[in-house]
């Protein structure tokens, strides 16, 4: 008796013109293939259905389009498989030729799921009402008003930290440690930590430094000093005005994210590849020992 097919959503995560033509190169291949059955096929635009039963999820794109994904599928999380039309990738790190290669793994179900850190933003507004988001990379507060310093107040399980005074205010997850966070000089957090990372982006004091803490722990942010309202940013895809009296809460997600690795993914050869490490620079070679 043979193995049922594998479940297959595919996500087309943007409208460019090489994500539409890989696609439509890529469609006629699968539903050829005996082992596979595609069972839904979803924008960018559209809510993917929890009762939706699939296996895993396909996305053509990059990082921003699993981002994406994520919150398209909400809390009902399915293992993501990230097909690289994009840039860096960290996330989506296979190219459409390794897929291809991966394809009979994928169907055989000779993978591993990671699971990932995910996190709930909730947006207590001023008026009482409070808006709930699910987000993978990070929460940033930053400046409405361009060129403009922020002091935004920290508070952890409801202690008072400190008032950073920096241009913007980033808590990552260990995924989003290598986005907006490595850019403002935050740490890389190998990406099965259970961690946030608080980064200031050009605080005005030289002795700030980021911190690293539980994901267990709640995280407040509030801007009282400013009247004019700061910039909520939540994965680089969601933004709202925030006002002196709201707060931002950030704390863990039941939900996890679900990533799929093939056989022989190292995470430190993936930041080797992607980030350009070299290695140490060898004087000798130079002094021409």
């Amino acid at each position: 008796m043979s193995a049922p097919p594998v479940k297959l959503i595919v996500l087309t995560g943007s409208d460019r013109k090489e994500v539409v033509d890989e696609w439509n190169e890529l469609l006629p291949e699968l539903r050829e293939e005996c082992g596979v059955e595609i069972v839904g096929e979803y924008s960018r635009t559209e809510d993917i259905s929890s009762e939706t039963d699939a296996d895993l999820v396909v996305v053509l794109g990059g990082d921003g389009s699993i981002l994406r994904g994520c919150r398209q599928l909400g809390r009902h999380q399915i293992p993501i498989v990230g097909i690289n039309l994009g840039r860096l990738g960290f996330l989506a790190d296979l190219t459409i030729e390794d897929f291809r290669e991966h394809l009979p793994a994928l169907i055989s179900g000779d993978y591993k799921v990671v699971e990932h850190l995910m996190f709930e933003c909730h947006h207590h507004l001023s008026n009482g009402t409070t808006l709930v988001d699910l987000g993978l990379n990070e929460v940033t507060v930053t400046s409405e008003a361009t060129l403009r310093m922020l002091d935004i107040r920290l508070e952890i399980d409801e202690e008072p930290i400190t008032t950073f005074s920096c241009d913007a205010l980033i808590i990552s997850t260990p995924v989003g440690s290598t986005a907006h966070n490595l850019s403002a000089g935050g740490p890389i957090l190998r990406q099965d930590l259970q961690a946030f990372s608080i980064t200031p982006v050009c605080p005005h004091t030289l002795t700030v430094r980021p911190i690293v803490d539980s994901a267990e722990r709640t995280y407040c942010l509030t801007v009282p000093e400013e009247p004019n309202g700061a910039m909520l940013v939540i994965d680089g895809q969601i933004s709202r005005r925030v006002g002196p009296d709201d707060r931002i809460v950030v704390k863990r997600s039941e939900a996890t994210f679900k990533l799929v690795r093939m056989p022989g993914h190292s995470y430190y050869g993936t930041l080797h590849k992607k980030l350009g490490w070299r290695g140490q620079l060898d004087y000798r070679e130079r002094k021409g020992i």
